[in-house]
């Protein structure tokens, strides 16, 4: 084990690129490292730490306050190293956090070197992953999910905020999670967010947990009162909330808790997500516990994601609560707000017309007037082309008007209608005959109220004997060979299902529940998916949360759930954009049942099987405690009122549609489709997915520390790490993995890793291969070579030390940079080794201990042309990232400082971020060195005859 003590400068082996480290502190079995040049602070285990010492010997070179110095003498005094440079003596901690270190130089001197297949994959491995660094799609290549445009639109707005403070208010079923999950993955990859806390309501923090983690390899920490009380009993004085990076936990549970919602709040986060963000409650007067909490929050975390399916259309003062959290300074006064909203609504009329040729009224003339002062010929000269059918004019113009609206920046708005892609839903209704057993009617009241939340205590459940058990095996009957997705509320009915199908038909079914781990039920969705696996997959609630099954097209209601929302979010795990054929939906209660009353109030006074409800919480305010007192009633004495109740509900929910459809922003939802670098997202994923090389490639990474790999069907193949002798495959750990490389199988797999550049495993892989000495010194003898020729190959990496915050591999990727030198001290520029050479070479090693004086006689000088020779051209790759971060972040500051002026939405703060992150990046830039990371020795065959 290591020792370490406070002052001593330690690398990090698994991240290289932080710099050199200082000592802070132990703390029983950990230590915690400083990485001044970056700013980051990392706790290791001692035991395990990927951490070198940083020593260097006499005749190595280090860097002490900007200056190169090479150590004369090194000294050991009370646990810290001295060096003596040129007279003068430097204390470890002296040097700069950015050193010239290589650990190649010493192994080729020593004649410890590695196959030349090696060599060549390590830089391969470095061109890769300065390849994918430099990617559009960085962060998000290996999501597991569609490439849907307005999705990746989304994104891409976002990732131009510094920071992103948006509404997110798609309607339903259009992917708001994936949206805001997409811009999480952009914020950690790029560095600009490492602390991000979701914030959700009890009932969906395990979809969000195996959204996260499912789809975009991101690992979060559910919190809850039991997780902060064990964290306490270790640490009593400590904030459990600094204890993860990143962390779920349900809005109800933080706000009701005073001390956790302090400390939450005092742990300090870098983005803050919160779905469901219309149940926050707050009027001039009041503030609910929840929205108190999100307040103090947004206002001490730089990036806010608000998640809403119902924006300002079914009330504008709960539209201007959500935006007050956004933008607490622009957003000060409700009445003010009223009568700016009533400027927007005329805008969005005068949209309307343009988008459907009709003449523009005499108040839209005076609106745009207003819109574009001193520019009344021009505006004449413009609708004038629009009147006689320039598209392109009219497109311009609503651009403009788009660029003017109030909150077009703050908030998303995509509508299923626009979008398309949608399959029709088709409803199959049955109320059953009264059974003959008179205890089937007791069984169903009991059940009922357990579903509904009248009772904690769940009854026994048999449906061997139960109505629904003979319309369900009709069903599979009638549709057969069709897969079918069965939901019910409780893992007790998943497993009473199962068994009653058990003994009443030979049926494949497979099973889905909250008390299976992620695995068990990856394997069981992988096994409903395949064709020859089965037909029905039973599902509870909880467990099929976040999971979605886009190629079954039938859907069985076993039980109802009494929240609209539930029910949508259950025809949501069908009714998905890329389903290919219509979803039926399949629902039945036994006559004279409390379900039955149920059931007619969603099919015939919701409708809610044929579209998607956006008022559901409203109706169910309205009815639902009038609901659930006639579902206690005999079924004659409520048949009456039951008629009245849906009648009223359907009269309500069209009264709620039309408010929605008056409520409409159609400029809003043109912003929303326009994105910031539209399409560029979508581009460069697809053209990330037709890479096939990156498969090879992977599998080769995989092999080299001992992952076999077996094709097993094509596009999949099994990952076996029998042979791995080293930590960091912790997808691994677990025994062999399937894996494929193709985005539609692994849409269809959940049971498959989806391996992309980006992929914790591949990353990892990547890591331990560049941290290490995995050919980072080769040697090769090349018959087509003169006589006495020596070539020296230098890679190295052009490395700046910089804030995780400026994304500086953005424009300055660390991608290899090769020079080749002979003994001549000649830069030899278009050296190559013969094909032949490297062909026999194989995978031989050489022995180089009988050359070690030669090597110490040629090595040095040549490492030195190799130094000077770099630099010169490291600069060039410098200035261009300069004059790229330049121009990049200049035209982006302009853009929104021309908008500012129309557009009092974009926040002076965010102009304000750009021009710092530029300034620190012109300034950060050309402090960029190369760090030697590999050699290769390329000699004539003559080389192996020189001795000592």
């Amino acid at each position: 084990m290591n020792t370490f003590a406070p002052g001593q400068r330690w690398f990090s082996s698994a991240e290289p690129e932080l710099g050199l480290g200082t000592v802070l502190r132990l703390a029983g079995r950990q230590v915690q490292i400083v990485f001044t040049g970056t700013g980051v602070v990392r706790l290791y285990a001692l035991g395990s730490a990927p951490l070198l010492r940083a020593v260097f010997r006499p005749g190595e070179r280090i860097r002490v306050g900007g200056q190169d110095k090479t150590v004369e003498h090194a000294e050991l005094l009370e646990a810290l190293i001295h060096y003596t440079c040129g007279g003068s003596v430097h204390a470890e901690g002296e040097l700069d956090a950015e050193q010239p270190v290589s650990q190649a130089d010493s192994r080729l001197l020593s004649g410890r070197v590695d196959r030349n297949d090696q060599f060549e994959f390590r830089r391969e491995c470095l061109q890769r992953r300065a390849d994918a660094r430099a990617h559009a799609g960085w962060g998000v290549l290996g999501a597991r999910i569609d490439l849907i445009p307005h999705q990746l639109r989304v994104a891409e707005t976002a990732a131009q905020r510094r920071p992103p403070r948006l509404l997110l208010a798609d309607e339903v079923g259009l992917g708001k999670t994936i949206e805001a999950c997409l811009i999480t993955a952009q914020q950690l990859a790029s560095g600009r967010a490492r602390r991000v806390l979701v914030l959700v309501p009890e009932s969906l923090v395990n979809q969000w947990f195996v959204e996260l983690l499912r789809r975009f390899n991101l690992a979060f920490a559910i919190y809850d009162e039991e997780r902060c009380e064990s964290l306490e009993m270790t640490e009593p004085q400590a904030n459990p909330f600094e204890d993860e990076q990143c962390v779920i936990a349900s809005v109800d549970w933080l706000a009701s808790h005073d001390k956790r919602a302090r400390q939450a709040i005092a742990a300090g986060w870098d983005l803050l997500l919160v779905d469901e963000a219309h149940h926050l409650v707050w009027t001039p007067e009041f503030a609910s516990p929840g929205y108190a909490l999100v307040d103090s929050l947004a206002a001490r975390t730089p990036g806010l994601l608000l998640l809403t399916a119902t924006p300002e259309q079914l009330g504008l003062g709960g539209h201007f609560a959500r935006l007050r959290l956004l933008d607490s300074a622009r957003y000060t006064d409700l009445d003010a707000y009223r009568a700016e909203s009533r400027g927007y609504r005329a805008l969005s009329a005068l949209a309307e017309r343009l988008l459907e040729g009709l003449a523009l009224t005499t108040e839209d003339m005076a609106t745009l007037a207003g819109l574009f002062p001193g520019e009344e010929e021009a505006l004449v000269a413009r609708l004038a082309r629009i009147a006689a059918g320039d598209a392109y004019e009219r497109d311009s113009l609503l651009a403009d008007l788009v660029d003017r609206h109030g909150t077009g920046r703050v908030m998303v708005r995509n509508r299923r209608a626009a979008v398309g892609g949608f399959p029709a839903r088709v409803p199959h209704v049955a109320v059953l005959p009264v059974p003959e057993d008179p205890t089937v009617l007791g069984r169903l009241r009991a059940e009922f109220a357990h579903d509904v939340g009248d009772t904690d205590d769940e009854p026994a459940h048999d449906y061997a004997r139960d109505p629904r058990t003979d319309w369900l095996l009709g069903i599979l009957e009638a549709v057969a060979p069709a897969k079918v997705l069965l939901l019910c509320r409780s893992r007790a009915k998943v497993q009473a299902l199962e068994e009653a199908l058990r003994l009443r038909s030979g049926l494949k079914v497979a099973r889905f529940h909250e008390d299976m781990n992620l695995l068990q039920r990856d394997r069981n969705a992988a096994y409903f998916a395949d064709a020859d696996g089965a037909r029905l997959l039973i599902a509870s609630e909880i467990g099929a949360e976040g999971r979605n099954f886009q190629f079954a097209q039938h859907l069985v209601m076993w039980d109802l759930p009494l929240h609209p929302d539930m029910l949508e979010q259950r025809i949501g795990r069908l009714d998905r954009i890329g389903q290919r054929g219509d979803v039926n939906i399949h629902a039945a209660a036994v006559a004279g049942s409390a379900q039955e009353v149920l059931l007619r109030w969603v099919h015939e006074g919701l409708d809610a099987f044929r579209g998607v409800l956006a008022d559901g919480r409203e109706l169910l305010r309205s009815f639902g405690a009038e609901l659930l007192s006639l579902a206690e009633q005999d079924s004659d004495a409520r048949e009456p009122a039951l008629t009245e109740l849906i009648v009223r509900s359907r009269d309500k929910h069209a009264e709620l549609a039309l408010a929605i459809a008056q409520g409409r922003d159609r400029l809003l939802e043109l912003g929303s489709r326009r994105g910031a670098n539209d399409g560029a997202l979508l581009a460069a994923l697809r053209d990330d997915d037709q890479h096939a090389a990156m498969d090879d490639h992977a599998l080769r990474l995989m092999e080299a520390f001992g992952v076999h790999n077996e094709a097993l069907a094509p596009g999949i193949w099994l990952l076996d790490p029998e042979h791995v002798t080293v930590d960091g495959f912790e997808e691994l750990k677990n025994g062999p993995r399937m894996a494929t490389f193709d985005r539609n199988t692994a849409l269809g797999r959940d049971d498959l890793l989806y391996l992309r550049a980006d992929h914790p495993l591949l990353l990892s892989a990547g890591e331990l291969l560049i941290s290490g000495e995995y050919g980072n010194a080769a040697f090769l003898v090349d018959d087509s070579l003169p006589p006495r020729t020596v070539v020296m190959e230098a890679v190295n990496l052009i490395e700046c030390i910089a804030p995780a915050g400026l994304d500086v591999e953005r424009y300055l990727p660390p991608a290899p940079l090769s020079v080749a030198v002979d003994t001549r001290l000649q830069v030899r520029p278009e050296f190559s080794p013969g094909e032949r050479a490297r062909l026999r070479a194989g995978d031989r090693v050489f022995d180089l201990s009988p050359q070690r004086k030669v090597l110490a006689a040629l090595v040095p000088p040549m490492l030195e042309r190799v130094r000077t020779a770099t630099l010169e051209l490291a600069q060039e790759r410098i200035d261009a990232a300069v004059a790229k971060a330049d121009m990049l972040l200049s035209n982006e500051i302009d853009r929104l400082t021309a908008l500012a002026r129309v557009n009092p939405s974009v926040r002076p703060e965010e102009i304000a971020k750009l021009e710092k992150e530029r300034d620190e990046l012109l300034a950060i830039l050309p402090t960029a060195r190369p760090r030697l990371d590999s050699l290769r020795l390329v000699a004539s065959t003559d080389f192996l005859q020189l001795r000592r």
